[in-house]
């Protein structure tokens, strides 16, 4: 395990992914910069306990927080309402997001309540609780299985370098330089129309998608190589409306995000994708694949009701000495 005193971002992405989570969005109840410098330093050290008992966390900034610093990550801002979104503003963005991640969901909701207990300057903006169905690492990737039916992960890198290459900000990007190390994460509250869904057939699924079940190629391309979307330009093998055709159209050269997913499921139909992905850079990644995405088949199934913009800060604590300095 990684030292206690640090919040390691690739820790939320690196290795075996934790089968449970919780995240949680937070506002700050000071505005004073010597305050706000207090509760932020409070929250870290609450976070450290939690790592101590062997759980995965961190903590993301938001843009509201930083709406007054000069020393804000570059990209850093709310996030935008994208076709087809219906965002609820109770269960979007936030000053802070908290993350913890562990193997079985009593030992993540009483770390959670621990760390809420000690957080009395902050409000609690939204909640929502995670799981990777199927949970499992194969050829050095993350998979598990999506509400649909569907594995996901075999998108991400199979090595540890090709990881932080994606996700970890570094120091040629221009951002501000206590931000090399961190990354910018996305969160997507997806609400999935399960029935609906399950009224299609599996090959009707699997062509709205763009791969079988298990992961394996329509065309043939076994499930480790990628397939030449090119040798297929009309969409007779996979349609050009599919989900992974439009997100990544030449698969040789991927989109540069780390995507860590969980399923949720609320109660009274209210199931879906708590989406998460992180990168070194949020137009080159999320956004160059949600604007790809607009008019895929798959948009009627699927309805994006919340989530946010956030920063993950590098492991440390002088992050905050750089974000409050003079």
């Amino acid at each position: 395990m990684a030292d206690a005193d640090s919040v390691a971002p690739e820790r939320l992405f690196e290795g075996a992914p934790a089968p449970r989570t919780v995240v949680i969005a937070v506002d700050a109840g000071s505005r004073a910069t010597a305050g706000l410098e207090r509760e932020l330093r409070h929250v870290l050290k609450c976070v450290r306990a939690v790592r101590s008992d062997g759980l995965d966390t961190s903590i993301g900034l938001g843009a509201s927080l930083l709406r007054d610093s000069a020393r804000s990550p570059r990209q850093l801002t709310l996030m935008p309402v994208f076709a087809g979104d219906v965002l609820d503003p109770g269960r979007s963005h936030g000053d802070l997001l908290i993350q913890v991640a562990g193997p079985d969901r009593s030992g993540v909701g009483a770390a959670v309540e621990r760390v809420l207990k000690e957080l009395s300057g902050w409000r609690v903006r939204w909640r929502i609780e995670g799981l990777r169905a199927e949970n499992r690492v194969e050829d050095g990737r993350g998979l598990a299985r999506n509400p649909f039916h569907f594995t996901e992960g075999f998108g991400n890198p199979d090595d540890v370098r090709g990881v932080r290459d994606r996700a970890l900000v570094r120091a040629d990007q221009g951002e501000p330089e206590w931000a090399v190390g961190g990354s910018y994460q996305v969160v997507r509250i997806i609400q999935l129309a399960t029935e609906l869904w399950d009224k299609d057939s599996v090959h009707e699924q699997e062509r709205i998608i763009g791969r079988r079940r298990d992961g394996r190629w329509l065309d043939g391309t076994p499930q480790g190589e990628q397939p030449n979307f090119d040798a297929d330009p009309r969409g007779k093998l996979t349609p050009l409306d599919s989900h992974v055709r439009l997100a990544a159209p030449d698969r040789r050269n991927p989109p540069p995000v780390v995507r860590r997913g969980y399923n949720y499921d609320r109660g009274d139909g209210d199931t879906g994708l708590i989406f998460s992905c992180f990168q070194r850079d949020l137009a080159r990644g999320f956004e160059a694949v949600q604007k790809r995405l607009e008019g895929e088949a798959m948009a009627t199934y699927m309805l994006t009701v919340g989530g946010g913009y956030f920063f993950i800060p590098p492991p440390g604590d002088t992050w905050v000495d750089a974000l409050f300095q003079p």
